[in-house]
């Protein structure tokens, strides 16, 4: 493993339990997170953070240097489907030129290595399921597009220079360590809101369409613990000391639809879940599923927790234990 790594958005939901898992294997960590959509409670206790953009290239060589940091792992980005098609030039300037500076101070700083927090949404409407790495990439969002936009970015850089990078795709996190869970404000994912209805805290869920061509009419996602995406993150930084680099799939090999998820929340709850349906948000495909048997063949990774229930069930426990989310 690397001996010291930087995690921008190491303060939201998957940066903090890399952080935290990172540093309970005895790597040193900087977080570098502007506090848009993190928190500082999220961060590890005695593992420092940078507040600031990653698009601020004085910033990020500065902390690059200053930590001796040889790996990097970017999170930082914003993430909302809906949001990304109404304001798509914040979406292309966070996601993309902002990205792009990072890139710029790594090399400034003489770091080669990143691992990229990418998004099985840059396949778009899959022709066939579940979904692997060969698969088009044909985004039909702004937020998608700007993940393939970076990735394009990542393997030219990699051409031209002596980069290494692997970019991990990936559909919806879900559940929870001990310690930290997920405090979107506001929250716009499905299982959060679930257990936000099912505490009392939220009146009702909506769902987006109930006309798809799936099963039930609504959206079918792959589910992927949290603590199996953070543990993928760190067996690339292990492929990239190895010399590998490249683009892998991570997912169960099965979806959820929203009422599977609904559904199963209310059984490990116990509580009833107020729903109603609602219009169909712009870009959303009606079934995403990724294939990662390249991960397992390549990177040794494999979900340990692969059951949609026991990740409802850590996402309950923590907001059971912290249900305003984090002190602000």
């Amino acid at each position: 493993m690397s001996s010291s790594v930087l995690v921008t958005g190491g303060a939201g939901y998957i940066g903090s339990i890399t952080v935290e898992r990172l540093a309970n294997a005895g790597c040193r960590v900087v977080v570098l997170d502007d506090l848009s959509k993190g928190h500082r409670a999220a961060v590890a206790e005695g593992v420092p953070l940078v507040v600031g953009s990653v698009g601020d290239v004085e910033l990020v060589s500065r902390v690059l240097r200053e930590h001796a940091v040889d790996s990097v792992i970017h999170f930082a980005a914003m993430s909302l489907v809906g949001e990304s098609m109404e304001r798509p030039a914040e979406y292309y300037d966070n996601n993309v030129v902002a990205g792009s500076k990072l890139l710029e101070a790594m090399a400034a700083a003489g770091v080669e290595k990143i691992v990229f927090s990418s998004s099985a949404g840059v396949y778009g409407e899959p022709e066939s399921v579940p979904i692997r790495e060969s698969h088009p990439a044909k985004p039909v969002n702004v937020y998608g597009d700007t993940k393939l936009v970076f990735e394009r970015i990542l393997e030219w850089r990699s051409e031209a220079s002596g980069l290494r990078y692997i970019s991990l795709r990936y559909f919806n996190a879900a559940g929870a360590s001990e310690n930290f869970g997920e405090d979107h404000r506001p929250e716009s994912h499905l299982i959060p809101i679930a257990l936000q209805v099912a505490a009392g805290t939220r009146p009702e869920l909506v769902v987006f369409g109930d006309d798809y061509d799936t099963p039930d009419g609504t959206c079918i996602r792959d589910y992927i613990d949290v603590r199996d995406l953070c543990d993928a993150h760190i067996a690339a930084l292990d492929a990239l000391d190895r010399g590998q680099k490249g683009i892998y799939n991570l997912g169960n090999g099965e979806g959820w639809s929203v009422v599977n998820v609904i559904d199963s929340a209310e059984s490990v709850t116990g509580k009833q879940i107020r729903r109603r349906m609602g219009e169909r948000r712009e870009g959303d495909p009606a079934r995403l599923v990724a294939s990662s048997s390249l991960a397992e063949k390549e990177l040794g990774w494999r979900p340990a927790h692969p059951e949609l229930g026991d990740m409802i069930e850590a996402a309950w426990k923590w907001m059971l234990r912290c249900p305003e989310g984090y002190p602000e």
